[in-house]
């Protein structure tokens, strides 16, 4: 009776084994799957000077759709004034560089930021939190009249301008990089054609 009893026993705790075992293996395999249907971009950036690459990339057969006089120059991200006037960024606690191509003339409201993210961070979230704490009227006399945020990877990107020149460049980055996570998008009200015929500061 008591070698049945501890037969039936043996029997149990194997099919809890099993079952644990079987649970263990889902579990990892969803995970598994999950982190290889992340989007995978088309392009690696480990340096600054990948971002400006890209940047120029970007550009390539832009002209007409770009602001005349842009500079493309890396951020200071130990400049906490300097890092949230060009990301919206009020930590480097995330992040390992940033590069910015903006004009070099005050007046015209046009931004294109890329922001390399330190391992193991999200880019997603910082691509959110840029999207959502950027000043669009940092030029103080004109504002973005569009926004656009997103990431792939460790990298995540800002453009804000008018309509007309930051919509071509976003979607030629989006082709460039094959493919991105979330998208953050935002519109102001302002009529953008009456801001760009007002005085020049």
């Amino acid at each position: 009776m008591g070698e049945q009893k501890n037969t039936e026993k043996g029997k149990i705790i194997l099919l809890v084994i099993i079952a644990i075992i079987a649970i263990a293996l889902i579990v990892t395999g969803i995970v598994f799957a999950t982190k290889e249907n992340k989007p995978k971009s088309n392009v690696q950036i480990t340096s600054t000077e990948d971002m400006q690459n890209l940047i120029n990339t970007v550009y390539e057969g832009q002209t007409n759709n770009l602001p005349p006089t842009l500079n493309t120059q890396i951020v200071d991200v130990n400049n906490a004034d300097v890092l949230k006037s060009f990301t919206g960024l009020s930590s480097n606690e995330k992040i390992d560089s940033a590069v910015a191509s903006e004009p070099m003339i005050g007046s015209q409201a046009y931004s294109f930021v890329l922001v390399k993210v330190k391992d193991g961070e999200n880019a997603d979230e910082v691509a959110k939190e840029m999207s959502e704490n950027i000043d669009t009227r940092k030029w103080i006399c004109v504002e973005a009249e569009k926004l656009y945020a997103t990431s792939v990877d460790n990298l995540a990107v800002l453009v804000m301008s008018s309509d007309e020149w930051a919509t071509p460049v976003y979607n030629k980055l989006k082709e460039v990089l094959g493919t991105n996570n979330e998208e953050y998008v935002k519109e102001s009200n302002i009529d953008f054609s009456q801001e760009l015929e007002g005085e020049v500061y």
